[in-house]
């Protein structure tokens, strides 16, 4: 955000009394939760950031003192900026090079404890929310994990408050239909991620074969610039052959640790010590369902420092 054409919050200056002034300590107050939001929405950090941009640049003409709840009306500009913004990222992603996967963010421990943020944010959950048409997801969003009143959604959504309802109940359906059975704990997480480690480093194929559920799908999302998988992998035989043949072919190289990803452990491949690939995944009935590999560099940049988010 340059300080030229466009702005941003401490472009503004103090105040008199070398305070920031109340509008931009009211956006800076809130900017996690409109991050959250907007990225909950989008499933991309970057673009997630271009919609704080443009909130802001709206806040920024809009005279605090006429405002009774700054909080809602933040939260109301940066739902409507992401509504466009998806609604234009949906036609650049149907032509993306393979599958297209969520921005993973390293996130700060915090996010693990509240579950039902961690449960919103992570890979799995966003996959789903990216089934859901624009609106359906914005107010799936708003209502279940920010628990914001059918009124101010319809405000945000420029619906009726009976109209939010609907949709509400019908992307409810949807999205229970495909998430995860049921909430797993981070410990769950970790205790399955720590087999799934093991026995890829010790290339025990049995132990591998037993933590990954016989229908479970690997995703692999190079974005054309790395190599990934071009199409979902299905079956705990075949991507147990392909993650064998992978690291067979960069044995030496490749070393693997774990850190907390959108909420839950997920393990780090580096290559030579660089990030190469992060992997995250999902787990039903203590098996690993859905392998996700980010390999997209471009992807990435949210893993050098913790990311903060809030409800």
């Amino acid at each position: 955000m340059p300080g030229t054409a466009q702005t941003r919050p401490d472009d503004r200056g103090p105040g008199r009394d070398g305070r920031p002034d109340s509008a931009t300590e009211a956006f800076l107050g809130h900017r996690n939760l409109l991050f959250t939001v907007a990225y909950e929405m989008l499933g991309s950090a970057a673009d997630a950031e271009d919609v704080l941009q443009e909130t802001w640049l709206r806040w920024a003409g809009v005279d605090p003192d006429t405002v009774r709840d700054p909080r809602a009306y933040l939260v109301r500009i940066t739902t409507r900026q992401a509504l466009v913004r998806l609604r234009t990222v949906r036609r650049r992603r149907e032509a993306y090079v393979g599958s297209w996967l969520p921005e993973p963010l390293l996130t700060a421990p915090d996010v693990a404890e509240d579950v039902a943020l961690a449960d919103s944010v992570s890979m799995a959950m966003l996959l789903v929310l990216e089934t859901l048409a624009p609106t359906e997801r914005a107010v799936f969003v708003l209502r279940e994990v920010f628990d914001l009143g059918y009124d101010e959604i319809a405000e945000a959504v420029d619906k009726s408050p009976s109209a939010v309802r609907q949709i509400a109940h019908r992307a409810r359906a949807h999205v229970a239909a495909r998430r995860p059975r049921r909430v797993v704990s981070a410990a769950d997480t970790r205790y399955a991620l720590d087999a799934f480690q093991r026995a890829v480093e010790t290339g025990d194929l049995q132990s591998l074969l037993d933590i990954l559920a016989p229908d479970v799908v690997l995703l692999g999302d190079g974005g054309g610039i790395k190599q990934a998988v071009l199409r979902p992998v299905v079956g705990a035989e075949k991507v147990v052959r392909l993650l064998t043949a992978g690291l067979d072919r960069v044995a030496g190289t490749v070393a693997l640790t774990s850190a907390q990803v959108n909420g839950y452990p997920a393990l780090i491949f580096r290559m030579n010590g660089e990030l190469d690939t992060v992997v995250a995944v999902r787990i039903d009935d203590g098996l690993v369902t859905g392998l996700y590999a980010v390999r997209n560099p471009e992807k990435l940049s949210h893993m050098a420092g913790e990311n903060i988010l809030r409800r």
